[in-house]
């Protein structure tokens, strides 16, 4: 089965998408569901990781209510202020909702580059191990020493770097992200996303350019613990889905079958699905685990 394990809504009138205002106009309109629901069909995506894309608890509520009335959506990945005092509090009322699989802090947005390292930080990481959260990490090339020690710090907390940690894919510039990355997947509670490269690459961009970096990313993490994601509607920026699905399979066409089977779906359905959310039907689900995803 295959699942996209990153992918946006939003509605501009909601008002709390600050960023959007400075994005390029092709994403600055209102997209749905009904939106996505053509390109699911066309790559034959049968479930999908729903992600908060504005730092207030109101869009992660207005993303759960999203997903209550859609089959589709097997979770939802959302905020919360993880600096807050009653930050605890605040993870377990959200954990109440089956529906919630992670929460993403936006830590490429705050000011301090230290904020990883924060005490209060970590106090809610572990809330969060302890409710069977992931921890999606929007974090930049420069924060990933940072990461590596809240993965350290925090070996039950299950780690998902958004977007290969948006690597300088434009200029061609591998170190230090190389070395960086290298040193995160060998722990064993980091997994990576394969999603939004095409982004960083610029509008331009051909499988070419983007082959080093996802290379190095499937030496590092395998097969096993890379989770694709189409990062709609921000992909528009860059191509669109269909021609970051077309890339993602020439990237993926020398390992197994098996193996690209749990990169587009059965790794997401395993870290994220297997004790939260919407989880894949029985037979469905056989079929990831029997394929070693």
């Amino acid at each position: 089965m295959r699942i996209d394990a990153h992918h946006h809504v939003w509605s501009v009138a909601r008002g709390d998408y600050g960023w959007l205002e400075r994005a390029p106009e092709i994403i600055r309109r209102d997209f749905s569901l009904t939106d996505l629901a053509p390109f699911l069909a066309r790559h034959a995506i049968a479930a999908t990781i729903l992600v908060q894309a504005a730092p207030t608890l109101a869009e992660t509520r207005f993303l759960l209510d999203t997903a209550r009335h859609a089959d589709t959506v097997a979770g939802v990945v959302g905020w919360a202020d993880l600096f807050a005092a009653d930050a605890g509090t605040v993870i377990d009322g959200l954990a109440g909702d089956p529906l919630i699989v992670g929460l993403r802090p936006m830590i490429q947005d705050l000011p301090d580059d230290d904020a990883l390292l924060d005490p209060l930080l970590a106090r809610s990481l572990t809330a969060m191990a302890r409710r069977g959260l992931v921890f999606d990490a929007l974090v930049l090339p420069r924060h990933l020493p940072r990461l590596l020690v809240v993965a350290d710090r925090h070996p039950d907390l299950s780690i998902v770097i958004d977007h290969g940690a948006k690597p300088f894919i434009r200029s061609g510039r591998l170190d230090p992200w190389r070395a960086d990355i290298a040193a995160l997947a060998a722990r064993g509670n980091v997994t990576c996303k394969l999603s939004g490269l095409v982004t960083e690459a610029g509008p331009s961009w051909s499988a070419r350019d983007l082959a080093p970096f996802v290379a190095h990313l499937l030496d590092c993490f395998g097969p096993e613990r890379l989770i694709w994601g189409s990062d709609w509607p921000v992909v528009h920026c860059a191509g669109g889905y269909d021609a970051w699905m077309a890339a993602a399979d020439a990237l993926t066409a020398t390992i197994g079958t098996a193996q690209r089977q749990g990169i587009f779906g059965g790794n997401a359905a395993r870290i994220y699905l297997a004790k939260r959310g919407r989880r894949p039907l029985p037979d469905q689900q056989g079929d990831d685990h029997a394929e070693g995803a």
